[in-house]
């Protein structure tokens, strides 16, 4: 039996325990817009340069093209140090010219390890937040599609299939296999991966955005994906070293003050968005409202970076340094 079946958690849970409820998404908009929020520890590592245009990426069986102008925005951004490497990127996108920053940080899995997480209120699967992270979290962030019921789709953890996988021909996985390495498996290869097993941690999420450096062909298809919409994005992917880079957009037209509205790349530009970082393979999580990251600096006088979302999810994906994964536990 899945382990997120309402049976399974003893309790039902609507789509409105994720979903803050409309009337107080409203307000809560009103709250945002008018009063200026704290930084939440946040000093962005930003390069000092202009936001460059966003563009959405076209297809073409040789792979993305990335114009000259992203790789030199690219090539310009300041990394801050610690376990957890991250930057802000300013860019801009649409004809309106929205101010956007994305927020990228680079994992290596031979020094943090990555696996799922949930929240849970007694028996019941209760909402994640990024304050629900593991004090020796390194990054946490929302990790995939979800319904009713809990997470969509395949949900792997600790070796254990929990959930089978959904069907889509864009509904890839991120995949942990045993010995730690992060890789994007696409809708087509998810029953042959389930077959070999040797996977540790994996969740299902869509749409998949790059596949060997390339759109996919479905990816090309406007009615399978909404070329011209808006909103906070959530990518992860993988590149030719094995490392994991996440990116998660805010909007910045009103600084923190109106961060979390829901203005951002569509999903062509965070393919191309992707694609100048140099991965090869990426999928979008869940964004939206419920797109959330915190990344925690190493050291003795390590501060915490967060970008709440405004509703909690399901599923969450937490790093820690390797040597500390050791709880038995899901939850905090």
């Amino acid at each position: 039996m899945p382990l997120f079946h309402r049976s399974t958690v003893n309790a039902p849970h609507t789509m409105s325990t994720w979903c803050v409820p409309g009337l107080a998404v409203a307000l809560t908009l009103t709250v945002v817009l008018a009063v200026p929020v704290p930084a939440h520890g946040q000093t962005a590592a930003r390069a000092s340069q202009p936001r460059v245009g966003l563009t959405a990426a076209t297809c073409s069986a040789s792979g993305v093209a990335v114009p000259t102008a992203l790789r030199t925005a690219m090539g310009k951004l300041v990394w801050s140090k610690g376990l957890v490497p991250w930057t802000t990127w300013p860019v801009t996108v649409g004809t309106a010219r929205w101010s956007v920053d994305l927020i990228v940080a680079r994992v290596d899995t031979r020094r943090v390890s990555l696996e799922l997480a949930i929240q849970r209120d007694g028996s019941a699967l209760a909402p994640w937040r990024i304050d629900n992270a593991p004090t020796d979290a390194v990054i946490a962030l929302n990790a995939g599609q979800f319904t009713d019921d809990g997470p969509w789709g395949w949900v792997v953890h600790r070796g254990r299939e929990w959930q089978p996988a959904g069907s889509g021909s864009l509904a890839a996985a991120f995949v942990i296999d045993s010995g730690g390495g992060a890789r994007i498996v696409p809708a087509t290869d998810i029953g042959a991966a389930r077959a070999r097993g040797g996977i540790r941690e994996a969740v299902q999420s869509y749409p998949q955005l790059l596949s060997g450096g390339a759109l996919p062909a479905a990816l090309c298809d406007s009615a399978a994906v909404h070329p011209t919409h808006r909103d906070i994005r959530l990518a992860i992917g993988t590149k030719n070293d094995g490392s994991v880079l996440i990116v998660l957009s805010r909007y910045a037209g009103m600084g923190r003050a109106a961060d979390r509205a829901p203005i951002g790349p569509t999903t062509h530009e965070m393919a191309l968005v992707m694609a100048t970082l140099g991965v090869r393979d990426a999928v979008l999580l869940d964004g939206g409202l419920s797109g959330q990251l915190s990344i925690r600096d190493s050291g003795a006088n390590s501060k915490t970076h967060d970008w709440p979302g405004l509703r909690g999810v399901p599923l969450a994906l937490i790093g820690r340094a390797a040597a500390e994964l050791a709880s038995p536990s899901l939850s905090r």
